[in-house]
């Protein structure tokens, strides 16, 4: 098997990432000609520091809507078209090409970081960081587990991206013939086991945590990498790449099938084995799920639950988060986006509020029996869009006095901590305040852009101690977004489970409770028994597939893992060609409450995969393009 390597001259590049005690600095020094050397990048520690910064560098910046297709490429939320087109937005509007391609990782053009230079700069480190003399062994030895990883895991983005990629193990000397250096695409199993195997290689020399976390939030560490290995090989095991005959005729000139058609129930094994390994692990290194908020103010248990519930991944140091991206935090810029107005204020643009969760996002949650509101046989489904006056008694959900929608009422605690509509209640500890978004309030739009497009707001995404100040919005602090937490793994595993074992059972159970149970809900056999109209749903595999598959939808909102998931389940051609809907937001009083179509969405097979840029196809004919591109 041959890899590619491209000769490259290095550049001046600014680094200020995940808490290394580096700081903004050339990773190679320049020598007189201006020209990078490599002998100059590992002449002694502090070189080589500066170039394993430089490795993390490219992870993908997770909390960045702008970049990380997971937050705005699917369904959750919808901007207002005087935003314009982000690149992740147009990939949910299945305006994806082959000429200029969105998020492309691959090239790192258009929003996308160069992944393979990422990979070819990590085989750099590997094999120079022998050089400098004045490293301590075990921090070397350290040091290479932490590149290992990282190259594993640009690996995995490609993959699941992609689908089957060129294996970079090493970087092919710069005398390789032209033809030498055009690299195939490797079979998706093959990947899978490579990226598998360099994993398990990293995991030796990584501690179980880190020693501080105001220095090293966010290097990587033996839970981190269990973790991205367990979810690596559940996107394995899953209906995308796991008997997936739409593939079948993915061959390339050598005449290798590069996706395995043929289902495989070991690849579930395999999955469920790695996961339990990861929750065990973590549990070890002292993750747990957040359970309390902790304040000073005055809260009833209601309300009290909403901000625990809001708390797991806003927390500066959530126990639950096992790796949050600190490369870029979810800022006081993301947050702004996110914030509705409740208060009037001096300042001429205190929130952006164009963040809006959808409106197939509100309908998602379950009511407050913790069964779908189209299952709950007490709840008014097909009523769900007419008005009602809420009480006082409902205080804490929706303002007293007010009508909102029917879809309002008597839901779960997520849907609360989760979303804000009109005449909902939001607490920004200790203050209680309801929104206003109907035409001509608060909540709309104040300047170019800045209004959501559906009538929702992600409440889930804004730290609970921020406030208004009267002058403005003042934000508490930015934190790491969540790039996998403990009860990911939880629902991970409850789901593998369910797939190895012929009938769902006390096990698969109580990995979906755990979260049922911190959500304030009923545990899975009791919720459905009691409250659905399917009561015999949680007994077979296939309903108990559903309700797992609504569990992660629902637990992991607004987190950028929906977008994965249901490609991965290859239910997205369903999902996302339903229509994109909300409130009509023009509309004066009452007259708010229209359901209006934003968008017909148009999901395509093709779309389960990227597409390479076909430059790079027409370059190197070896390269097969992704099906349907």
């Amino acid at each position: 098997m041959k890899y590619i390597h491209q000769p490259y001259i290095f550049l001046c590049v600014l680094i200020s990432v995940l808490g290394l005690t580096v700081t903004s600095c050339n990773y190679l020094d320049i020598v007189p000609d201006n020209v990078a050397t490599l002998d100059n990048a590992f002449t002694d520690r502090a070189n080589a520091e500066k170039f394993l910064a430089t490795c993390y560098s490219y992870l993908p910046n997770y909390g960045d809507p702008w970049v990380n297709p997971g937050l705005l490429g699917s369904d959750e939320v919808w901007l207002n078209e005087e935003q314009g087109d982000p690149q992740a937005t147009l990939i949910a509007r299945n305006l994806q090409s082959t000429v200029t391609p969105y998020l492309n990782y691959w090239d790192g053009l258009e929003r996308g970081k160069p992944l393979f230079q990422a990979i070819r700069d990590c085989n750099i480190f590997l094999e120079n960081i022998d050089r400098p003399h004045d490293i301590q062994e075990t921090e070397r030895k350290r040091w290479i587990a932490e590149v290992k990883f990282l190259k594993a895991y640009y690996h995995f983005w490609l993959l699941k991206s992609y689908g089957p990629i060129p294996i970079i193990d090493e970087n092919l000397p710069i005398y390789t013939s032209s033809e030498g250096i055009k690299t195939y695409r490797q079979p998706v199993d093959d990947v899978v086991a490579y990226i598998s195997d360099l994993m398990d290689e990293a995991m030796t020399d990584l501690p179980l945590k880190v020693e501080s976390l105001t220095t090293e939030m966010g290097r990587i560490t033996q839970p981190i990498v269990a973790s991205i290995k367990a979810r690596m090989l559940m996107t394995a095991a899953s209906p995308l790449f796991n008997g997936n005959s739409d593939f079948s005729a993915v061959v390339d000139d050598q005449g290798r099938h590069l996706f395995n058609t043929t289902y495989s129930p070991e690849k579930w094994q395999i999955a469920a084995d790695a996961v339990k390994t990861a929750i065990d692990l973590c549990e070890e290194a002292g993750f747990e799920l957040v359970q309390e908020y902790e304040t000073n103010s005055d809260l009833n248990e209601t309300i009290r639950q909403e901000l625990m519930l809001r708390s797991i991944i806003s927390a500066r140091e959530s126990p639950e988060v096992i790796w949050g991206s600190t490369h870029f935090r979810f800022s006081w810029t993301y947050q702004r986006m996110a914030q509705p107005l409740l208060v009037t204020v001096t300042s001429a643009n205190p929130v952006s509020q164009f963040y809006a969760a959808t409106l197939r996002m509100a309908e998602l949650f379950y009511s407050k029996n913790g069964v779908p509101i189209d299952e709950d046989k007490m709840y008014e489904y097909d009523r769900r869009y007419e008005l009602q006056r809420a009480s006082s008694d409902e205080a804490d959900f929706v303002q007293p006095g007010q009508f909102t929608a029917k879809l309002h009422f008597e839901r779960e605690p997520r849907f609360y901590a989760g979303i804000a509509f009109d005449r909902g209640a939001y607490v920004l500890d200790p203050t209680y305040r309801y929104v206003q978004a109907r035409a001509g309030e608060l909540a709309t739009k104040r300047n170019q852009g800045e209004f959501s497009a559906t009538g929702y707001f992600v409440k889930k995404l804004i730290d609970a101690k921020n406030n208004f100040n009267g002058q403005s919005y003042v934000i508490n602090y930015s934190y790491p977004f969540p790039i996998i937490r403990l009860a990911d793994l939880y629902l991970l595993y409850a789901e593998a489970l369910n797939e190895i074992k012929s009938a769902p059972d006390a096990e698969v159970y109580e990995y979906v409770d755990k979260i049922r149970e911190r959500a304030g809900l009923e545990g899975v056999v009791e919720s459905w028994s009691t409250y659905s109209r399917q009561p015999d749903k949680p007994s077979s595999k296939t309903g108990m597939r559903e309700i797992i598959q609504q569990e992660r939808k629902i637990e992991l909102a607004f987190e950028g893992q929906r977008f994965w998931d249901i490609r991965r389940w290859k239910t997205a051609e369903d999902i996302l060609s339903q229509p994109i809907r909300g409130w009509n937001i023009n509309g004066p009083g009452l007259e708010f409450y229209q359901v209006v179509n934003l968008w017909q969405s148009d999901f395509e097979p093709k779309d389960y995969l990227w597409p390479i840029k076909e430059t790079e196809i027409i370059n190197n004919p070896n390269l097969v393009q992704n099906p349907g591109w």
